[in-house]
């Protein structure tokens, strides 16, 4: 049951994101409104590489950007572990995507992995401590927790952006 509902929850945003990179050119999905520094390219870029990091920590091993050469596909002008957190305008402007299928194959990868991940994890594993540096400490089922959530704010502000391009067609 657990499993079911933790894959259904990574699948939601995807499902946002997959909608809005269908129904909206390159340009559209490169853009950011004045003042802005995320696009919704850059937003869905950043949410497969916070999946795509985290699941890697929690499985300590290699992030699949740099293990299965997402890296070089996308060829960004940015450091090869950039991930968005603490990015500056200039960071996130250097994300701009040209190829509107590898940025959906590339999330579709990240959330195809945590899914098989949690499949993997049993009740005994989700209460694992994994992280003493927070109050409380961080068990290995609030990391998730914490993936899938920032994964769904991240579509959540695409969503309103696709919005805010569809009004101004």
């Amino acid at each position: 049951m657990l499993t079911s509902l933790l894959s259904d929850a990574f699948a939601r945003p995807l499902e946002v994101f997959t909608r809005l990179i269908d129904n909206h050119s390159v340009e559209e999905l490169n853009w950011k409104p004045e003042g802005a520094d995320n696009s919704i390219a850059w937003l869905a870029w950043h949410t497969a590489r916070e999946i795509d990091v985290q699941i890697a920590h929690l499985e300590s091993r290699n992030d699949l950007w740099e293990r299965d050469g997402w890296v070089s596909k996308f060829g960004l002008d940015l450091p090869a572990d950039s991930m968005g957190y603490g990015h500056t305008p200039g960071e996130a402007q250097a994300v701009k995507i040209d190829d509107k299928q590898l940025l959906l194959d590339y999330l579709r990868a990240t959330v195809e992995d945590a899914t098989r991940y949690v499949a993997t994890v049993d009740d005994e594993a989700m209460e694992e401590i994994i992280d003493k540096n927070w109050d409380p400490p961080v068990m290995r089922a609030t990391r998730i927790v914490s993936i899938i959530d920032d994964a769904a704010q991240h579509a959540g502000q695409a969503d309103y952006l696709g919005g805010m391009i569809t009004r101004l067609r």
